[in-house]
């Protein structure tokens, strides 16, 4: 069975306008760090809820993929189509 690895956007759920992204492997046990304050760059906008996730079974295709949705042009991508 293929490992997929996920690229994921959050969306704060105190404040809609703020949105995390992020790669993991285990989608559930990520969303549940976030909450928990284990991630320092996403504790302030807690708690989370999953926005939109992709599957890849490429690391490098989802690296990639995370790299460009953290862009400029990639949020605005977000932004309009998720």
């Amino acid at each position: 069975m293929t490992k997929f690895f996920y690229v994921y956007i959050l969306v704060s759920e105190r404040n809609r306008k703020h949105h995390y992204t992020g790669i993991t492997q285990n989608l559930r046990q990520r969303l549940l760090e976030h909450n928990r304050d284990k991630c320092p760059n996403s504790s302030s906008y807690r708690p989370w809820q999953i926005e939109t996730a992709v599957a890849f079974g490429s690391e490098s295709k989802a690296r990639a993929s995370e790299k460009y949705l953290k862009s400029g042009s990639g949020r605005e991508f977000a932004r309009r189509h998720f």
